[in-house]
């Protein structure tokens, strides 16, 4: 048995990709629609800025296709404190602001560090303890994006296992890439897109990272990749989130559509 695979990329607002990814004759208000009937995951990114309603959370359940799943970016304020212990009272309002709304086209919850927090193995393991496995009886998977390199150690890895949380597999120029398995999914930001590439990532590089989510779907640990403790590629089947973010974002949902149809052949 093999994992879901989906590919996708950050929000759907972006002036550049009117002409390049919209028809340049869609109407801004149908952007969305046609975003999820053209991908299989979206990272939302308003969740990230402000807190949402569950009016919008519904609205955008009800936009999205049998099959296709949302990542929600966790509210910036959750994760701004300097001891990440004492956002409990943050976290909460945010889980509760609706998501549940996204009924099963809830897909992972990203909690995004910023680049100067360091791995504090008791603050990491107190914010850990605060992740529900479930938000109002709807599944709620976690998966944490750090970007020090002080959290590519095999204590953070084991915490991640015993909590069955993900961290970020990230393809950029300097955040640590941490690709042991915690969780029963895996969540790769791929950041290195180039414009003068029109499918981002070159055929090569698209190659790989299919062959990578293929593994990692059939729950093996890929070769090439930087692991901080060991693998786990138990064979356990996982679902794969792919998405394409930052670097020439002009060019991200042709790199995600590229890969999906590297997955599909």
């Amino acid at each position: 048995m093999t994992g879901a695979i989906r590919t996708g990329i950050g929000g759907w607002t972006f002036e550049p990709w009117r002409g390049t990814f919209y028809p340049a004759d869609l109407p801004k208000a149908k952007e969305a629609d046609y975003a999820v009937h053209h991908l299989g995951t979206i990272e939302i990114n308003g969740t990230f800025y402000r807190t949402q309603t569950p009016a919008t959370f519904a609205k955008w359940r009800d936009a999205a296709p049998d099959g296709f799943v949302y990542a929600v970016k966790a509210l910036q304020y959750c994760v701004a404190k300097k001891k990440l212990a004492e956002a409990g009272e943050s976290i909460g309002k945010f889980l509760a602001s609706g998501l549940s709304e996204l009924g099963d086209r809830m897909g992972p919850i990203l909690w995004q560090f910023r680049e100067h927090r360091k791995f504090d193995p008791e603050d990491i393991a107190a914010f850990l303890d605060m992740l529900p496995a479930q938000i109002d009886g709807v599944p709620a998977r976690h998966v944490l994006e750090v970007r020090h390199e002080s959290f590519a150690c095999a204590e953070f890895v084991e915490l991640l296992r015993k909590h069955e949380a993900a961290v970020v597999v990230a393809d950029h120029d300097t955040h640590p890439q941490i690709a042991d398995l915690t969780a029963d999914f895996v969540y790769a930001r791929l950041m290195r897109s180039q414009e003068d590439v029109p499918t981002g990532y070159d055929a090569a590089g698209l190659d790989r990272w299919a062959s990578v989510a293929k593994a990692w779907a059939k729950g093996e640990a890929p070769e090439g990749l930087r692991y901080a403790a060991d693998a786990k590629g138990d064979g356990t089947a996982r679902d794969v989130f792919a998405y394409f973010i930052s670097g020439a974002k002009v060019r991200n949902p042709a790199a995600a559509m590229a890969l999906a149809e590297r997955l599909t052949g």
